[in-house]
């Protein structure tokens, strides 16, 4: 295995924006050999407001992460999140032509065309149709049906649903940022590789991503992706409303939340106080750490009784739908302190903090590990899973070529590429970020 292969994730946050350069090192690992970071100033709850903005905030991140590692960026792997991402359910059939031919991957195609032609709202466009359980004839609860006979297809559908304008934004900024868009990924699909096991995804999991801006839900059952959600409200609300109930300035309320914030009200004492220094020369003001904690409490409850709903929503209460794994809390904002304990309070779940070391070399900056990363990790996982792909479908071609003698290789009218060497299906990953990748350069 060549150590060679870098490549790059690009998280554009609410709050900060990360570009991360890694490759994998002999144990599978990886290792990242630069990092950069800019504070986000265009964005608001996953959305560009501000393209100028966006696009130096990326330029900046970019050239940190260059002179530190000293490789040049072209090319990045790009999360997509933002309130305006939503998933819907829905199921389809197509009646085949000939009942006596089994079912093959065109038949499959046919049907996730057909949802793609689903009518949404004005300036709504789907991104990614995801087959769950397919029903052949009356035989249902099949998870391949390629292979079989049947004459009516059905299968229900989980369809991943964003605004145009958004995407084509981010496709935007980073392209005037001069980089090249090598892959496009949901975020909370990149923080679910970077954090969760399949073990988890196969018995039931619901991560909770808590970002500067927003909340992302992403459910997994029996290792397929069971539904999707982004709640408008993150870690910047909890300090506004610090901000507001202490009247202090931002920056204080930001480090009054990460020193000294609790989720949990009765662990504080009313005798705790804490002193913030006055502007220009104005007294300063005591601010107790019970009253803190109860404004935190009051806005992190809200965020997780939506996101419940949205869990209640999925059917977690049924017996076939049951998350055995509970809750996964990853993103800055899982850095609450008892955050988890009262996730589980209210929902009765077991829960986790989720941290992406489990993928980084052992040898890695210790603040790389930190949930805040997570989205980040996860699309620099997805860019070197791309990347040795690509290098196994080149060393397969080339096996071809070297096991044909160079006469029948003359003789053969048909080139070599005909030989399909990879028959391999194409996971969710890859076929959700083709799609998004066609959808993008239409839309331009």
């Amino acid at each position: 295995m060549e150590n060679n292969k870098i490549a790059v994730g690009l998280d554009i946050g609410t709050t900060k924006i990360v570009a991360m350069i890694g490759r994998k090192n002999e144990y599978d690992k990886i290792e990242v050999v630069g990092i950069g970071k800019a504070k986000s100033l265009g964005v608001k709850r996953g959305v560009v407001s501000n393209i100028t903005q966006t696009i130096q905030s990326i330029q900046q991140a970019v050239d940190e992460a260059e002179s530190v590692s000293g490789v040049k960026i072209e090319e990045v792997v790009v999360g997509i999140a933002g309130q305006h991402i939503r998933s819907l359910h829905h199921s389809d059939y197509i009646t085949r032509n000939n009942a006596d031919e089994v079912i093959d991957e065109n038949d499959i195609e046919d049907l996730v065309n057909q949802v793609h032609k689903l009518v949404m709202l004005p300036g709504e466009e789907i991104i990614h149709v995801l087959p769950q359980e397919f029903k052949v004839d009356s035989q249902a609860d099949i998870k391949e049906p390629i292979g079989m006979y049947g004459g009516r297809l059905e299968a229900n559908f989980h369809v991943v649903v964003g605004q145009v304008s958004s995407i084509r934004n981010i496709g935007r900024c980073v392209k005037s940022a001069g980089l090249g868009l090598n892959e496009i990924t949901l975020e909370p699909l990149a923080s679910a590789s970077a954090v969760l096991s399949q073990e988890e995804k196969e018995a039931g999991v619901a991560l909770i991503d808590i970002g500067g801006g927003t909340t992302d839900l992403a459910i997994f059952k029996d290792g397929i992706i069971r539904h999707t959600a982004v709640i408008p409200f993150g870690g910047n609300v909890i300090t506004d409303d610090i901000k507001e109930g202490c009247s202090i300035i931002e920056k204080q309320a930001e480090l009054l939340k990460v020193k000294f914030g609790s989720a949990w009200p009765g662990e504080n004492k009313e005798t705790e106080i804490v002193s913030i220094p006055g502007l220009r020369g104005r007294e300063p003001k005591e601010i107790t750490l019970k009253n803190l904690s109860k404004i935190i409490h009051a806005r992190v409850q809200e965020i997780i009784e939506h996101v419940y709903l949205e869990i209640k929503n999925y059917g977690h209460e049924t017996a076939k739908g049951k998350l055995i794994a509970g809750i996964v809390l990853t993103g800055g904002g899982s850095q609450l302190k008892h955050l988890r304990q009262l996730v589980e309070y209210i929902t009765g779940m077991d829960a986790r903090i989720g941290f992406p070391n489990e993928h980084l070399a052992g040898d890695s900056d210790e603040t790389l590990s930190s949930p805040s990363y997570a989205t980040a990790v996860g699309l620099l996982m997805e860019g070197l899973e791309k990347g040795f792909k690509e290098e196994e479908v080149e060393e397969v071609v080339e096996e071809i070529i070297e096991e044909k003698p160079e006469d029948s290789i003359k003789e053969e009218v048909e080139p070599i590429p005909e030989a399909k060497p990879v028959p391999k299906k194409k996971s969710f990953f890859e076929k959700f970020t083709e799609g998004l990748k066609d959808f993008l350069d239409n839309a331009e």
